[in-house]
């Protein structure tokens, strides 16, 4: 009788802490990840202040909804920053998710794979598949997630923020002829929100770092990844969010990038803060400069109208 007690309190334990938590999505739940070999790498995560995960294998959306009644219908994607070697997985990541929940807003933290990775072929190519991936991914799903498919958005901090700005100009608009229900979407974000992003490869501001990872001395492979040289008419409205002080990624990047917006005649805003230096999140602490996820918030909220 005993060790029946203890069966029934071991489920109710597992029911609690299982129900309501977020669920995650591999990208590719088949097991074929396109441009991925067999590994001998494991994936590695260090959580000594924040979440930081190296060595990505499987990729995948871990999902984030706010309840049904304050759903505004719209979503992000969101990806976080690292270099393109790690990624801030909660701290550029699923703090901001439960930020936009509290708002509202559907979100989603991809877990995308790094280009430094032992068992890529064409590894430059493979953070922006995944991105698309995911995009394709949340819309698939939109209606059981209570998200307007014309209102899903791409978030990047840092180097996620030169991916999500890579997405908004390298998409398109999905394969009718598709075996995989998934690939038949779009995969054009509706908008971008790009915090401290990495966005050209070929200025002498340019984040060396995040460049040798992703294209190496590559000369064609720099210009198509510089984001402010690939602006075309359909590129997505954006905000931009920058420190003056920013000096590992500096605030010319967004210069550039919203600069290519407005002449293509795209919504676009920029806010520039005085300080906050370089990874600042969510700013939790750091008075004005905590501000801007209200900026954020009321740029989406412009774009709902």
């Amino acid at each position: 009788m005993k060790a029946k007690t203890t069966l029934l309190l071991l489920g109710a334990f597992l029911f609690i802490n299982t129900w309501g938590q977020n669920s995650v999505l591999k990208l590719y739940p088949n097991g074929q990840i396109p441009n991925s070999g067999p590994s001998t790498e494991a994936e590695i995560r260090d959580s000594t202040d924040i979440v930081r995960i190296a060595n990505v294998q499987v990729p995948d959306i871990a999902v984030f909804l706010p309840s049904r009644k304050y759903a505004t219908g719209q979503a992000v994607v969101i990806c976080p920053g690292g270099g393109y070697q790690r990624l801030a997985y909660d701290y550029e990541g699923e703090d901001v998710a439960k930020f936009f929940n509290s708002k509202g807003i559907a979100a989603f933290v991809l877990k995308y794979r790094l280009p430094v990775s032992n068992n890529l072929s064409d590894a430059h190519v493979v953070p922006l598949t995944d991105a698309q991936r995911a995009m394709r991914l949340v819309r698939l799903n939109a209606e059981k997630w209570n998200i307007d498919p014309n209102k899903v958005g791409i978030m990047g901090f840092s180097a996620g923020g030169h991916l999500a700005s890579s997405l908004s100009t390298h998409f398109d608009y999905g394969n009718p002829q598709a075996t995989d229900p998934v690939e038949r979407l779009s995969c054009r974000p509706d908008f971008s929100l790009l915090i401290y992003p990495v966005i050209t490869f070929t200025g002498d501001f340019q984040h060396q770092g995040s460049r040798k990872a992703l294209v190496g001395e590559d000369a064609q492979l720099m210009e198509y990844f510089s984001s402010e040289k690939q602006v075309t008419e359909q590129t997505p409205p954006a905000i931009l969010i920058h420190s003056s002080d920013d000096k590992a990624v500096p605030a010319k990047n967004s210069l550039v990038y919203y600069e290519a917006l407005v002449e293509k005649g795209i919504k676009a805003e920029m806010h520039i803060y005085t300080y906050g230096g370089h990874g600042f999140g969510l700013a939790i602490g750091k008075g004005h400069l905590a501000t801007w996820p209200d900026r954020v918030i009321d740029f989406l909220k412009m774009l709902n109208e």
